[in-house]
C-alpha cells in the first residue's frame, strides 16, 4: 500500500480514539489508523499493548468487558459506527474474528460455519452456495465438517473460526492474534488463506499480531502500538527494514540476531520514547 493509497477514502478510519475500562482506567491514549479497500493492515505490539482492545472499540464489543470509546470516532466506508451494535456493524461488513478462535465446540465445523451467516437474508442456496466456497479454501474443514469443533485441532478451529467470519459476506474482517499457539506451519498456512481471501474476494482486513515477523511478511502496511499509542507506522518494507523495529520487535540488531541473555542492556533506545 503506498502513501497514495493512504490518502484516498479507506474502508475504515479510527480517529484519535480513547478508551477507558471500568470509568478510570485509560487503555487506548488518541489511537488513529487506517485501512484502505483491498488492504491487509497490521496492528502490531507487545501483549498488552492495545491491539485487542483496538479491536474490540471497533467491532462494538468493548461494552460486554465494561469499556467505552470516551474520544474520537470509527467510521466506515465515510459513515461513523461507533454508536452501532456489533449486530449491525456485522450487516455493514465487518466482523471480527476473537482472539482464541471461540468455536462452539459442541456444534460440527459444518454448523460453526452455519452460523456465520445469520445475518444474511439472500437465501439457503446463496448460503450453501458461499459454504461449497469456503470449503474450497479450507479443503481441511471439508473433510472435518461433521466433526465437533471442540475436537479438531487448534489450526482447524482457526481456519473454521476465518470460515465463518467469512460465510457473513465481509467487506473487512478484524482478525486478532491468528498465529496464537500454532505451529510455524500452520501459521503460513492460515496466512497464506488470508492473502487469498484478500487478493480473490476483495476481503479487508486489519490484523492484530505479536508475530511481527509473518504480519509484515504478508500485509501491505503496519502501526506499532506501545502502552496504548501508536508510535510508529509504516508500509511494510519500510517497517522491516526500520533498525527500531528489527531490534525491539524482530530481535536483530545491527550485528545480527540479538543474544536475549543481553536484553536489559540495550545501548540503543527507541526513537520515540526519547
Amino acid at each position: 500500500m503506498t502513501e497514495t493509497a493512504q490518502t484516498t477514502q479507506p474502508i475504515l478510519a479510527v480517529n484519535n480514539i480513547e478508551v477507558i475500562y471500568d470509568h478510570v482506567i485509560l487503555v487506548l491514549k488518541g489511537v488513529s489508523l487506517k485501512v484502505p479497500k483491498g488492504g491487509i493492515v497490521a496492528l502490531l505490539g507487545a501483549n498488552g499493548a492495545g491491539k485487542t482492545t483496538t479491536l474490540k472499540a471497533i467491532s462494538n464489543l468493548l461494552h460486554a468487558e465494561r469499556g467505552e470509546v470516551t474520544k474520537g470516532s470509527v467510521e466506515m466506508n465515510g459513515l461513523r459506527v461507533d454508536k452501532l451494535s456489533p449486530n449491525d456493524l456485522v450487516r455493514r461488513g465487518c466482523i471480527q474474528v476473537m482472539e482464541g478462535r471461540h468455536c462452539f465446540g459442541h456444534l460440527t465445523i459444518e454448523e460453526n460455519l452455519l452460523t456465520g451467516a445469520f445475518t444474511r437474508k439472500d437465501g439457503r442456496a446463496a448460503v450453501q452456495r458461499d459454504l461449497e466456497g469456503i470449503y474450497a479454501y479450507f479443503p481441511k474443514l471439508k473433510q472435518r465438517r461433521q466433526s465437533m469443533a471442540g475436537y479438531t485441532s487448534g489450526g482447524e478451529q482457526q481456519m473454521c473460526a476465518i470460515g465463518r467470519a467469512m460465510m457473513s459476506k465481509p467487506s473487512m474482517i478484524l482478525l486478532d492474534e491468528p498465529s496464537m499457539g500454532l505451529a510455524p506451519q500452520i501459521v503460513a498456512e492460515i496466512f497464506d488463506i488470508v492473502r487469498d481471501l484478500n487478493a480473490r474476494e476483495g476481503v479487508s482486513f486489519l490484523l492484530a499480531e505479536q508475530n511481527t515477523s509473518i504480519a509484515l511478511r504478508y500485509a501491505d502496511w503496519g502501526y506499532i502500538l506501545e502502552n496504548g499509542r501508536v508510535v510508529l507506522d509504516g508500509d511494510a518494507a519500510s517497517l522491516r527494514d526500520n533498525e527500531d523495529v528489527k531490534e525491539f520487535y524482530l530481535g536483530v540488531s545491527g550485528a545480527g540476531r540479538k543474544n536475549f541473555r543481553d536484553s536489559k542492556n540495550y545501548k540503543r533506545r527507541k526513537r520515540w520514547l526519547a
